[in-house]
């Protein structure tokens, strides 16, 4: 059953029993770095704005899933910073419901100028990839000198007041000896780490070797000592609290159980609800969006909830490879 009500709360469920409320809305494809983990190989186009719902149109998506259940929305992209008065969008969503739990995931290049407006439209966390503190290594990793910017948008961002989480794909030959520094350099601002297992997908440079969880402990536990603390709540991330109480987090999307509790769908700026991750099945809001009838939006997103599946093919047996395209869908 896709929706129900219990005591007045309504609330969205898969097919696995799984409450689905989080919504992770990708409001560009575009990017302003060609990250080898991600989309090394795409040229700088884009796809045309008459083909990209208007921030008004997915808001009115946004109120169809806010009434239906969801209770997070996550701007993703792409670059989301690259779609011009993004804050506008994020105070809609704010004023029709402050109590949403409004994120953000950036590759901060831009967040420097951006973080206050953002902050006062009513945005509460962002996600940034830091995956080196070696600017020759940035520029590597994502085709451009990046770092510097990356690491003054960071700051910023605590200076206003944004609450900062730093996501770091640990691979082999690449930065596999930088991964205490990243967790020190996020230990001393007060910012959580999560180290994720390499994804693979067909739009990913050939070659890359990422590291499983097991090597990464093995690697921290020659530093640290920790303790295991499991899952918490829907999060996607294993955490471990070291002694002083510092928590980081490994996503490791090929374990067994990463699908167990997954509470989120993915919007594309072009209309496209999809259930999962992984798969490239997905079913359109647009034309009912465009059409006005709100409705025909609301069934579509509880046919998706209703079809989720029910975990990705990463480790499978058959050792598939997605061909999710992570820059339409925000990772």
């Amino acid at each position: 059953m896709a929706n129900i009500k219990i005591l007045g709360i309504v609330m969205l469920i898969d097919s696995y029993d799984r409450v689905v409320d989080y919504l992770r809305v990708s409001v560009t494809e575009r990017c302003n770095f060609r990250c080898t983990y991600c989309m090394p190989e795409k040229p700088f186009s884009w796809v045309p704005k008459e083909n990209l719902l208007s921030f008004e149109e997915l808001f009115e998506f946004m109120k169809v899933a806010i009434d239906e259940g969801i209770k997070k929305i996550r701007i993703t992209g792409g670059e989301p910073l690259l779609r011009e008065d993004l804050d506008k969008f994020i105070k809609m969503i704010y004023d029709y419901e402050p109590s949403i739990d409004l994120a953000m995931t950036t590759n901060a290049f831009l967040l420097k100028g951006t973080a206050q407006r953002l902050k006062d439209a009513g945005l509460k966390r962002i996600n940034v990839s830091i995956d080196t503190l070696k600017p020759e290594v940035a520029q590597e990793i994502a085709g451009k000198n990046v770092l510097k910017n990356v690491l003054e948008g960071v700051e910023e961002a605590l200076k206003v007041g944004l609450k900062v989480k730093v996501n770091m794909v640990p691979m082999n030959t690449v930065n596999v000896n930088e991964i205490v520094d990243v967790l020190e350099y996020c230990k001393e601002r007060d910012m959580s780490v999560r180290f994720i297992e390499y994804m693979e997908n067909k739009h990913a440079k050939e070659g890359i070797s990422g590291l499983k969880s097991p090597e990464l402990l093995a690697i921290l536990k020659e530093k640290y000592e920790f303790v295991d603390e499991g899952f918490d709540g829907t999060s996607p991330s294993h955490y471990y609290k070291m002694k002083d109480g510092y928590r980081f987090g490994i996503i490791e999307p090929y374990a067994d159980d990463f699908c167990t509790k997954c509470n989120r769908i993915r919007l594309t700026a072009e209309g496209n609800l999809i259930p999962c991750l992984y798969f490239d099945e997905a079913m359109s809001i647009s034309e009912s969006i465009k059409r006005g009838d709100i409705k025909g939006a609301a069934a579509v997103l509880k046919e998706v909830v209703r079809t989720k599946p029910e975990k990705n093919r990463w480790g499978g047996d058959d050792d598939e490879i997605s061909t999710r395209a992570f820059y339409e869908t925000g990772g």
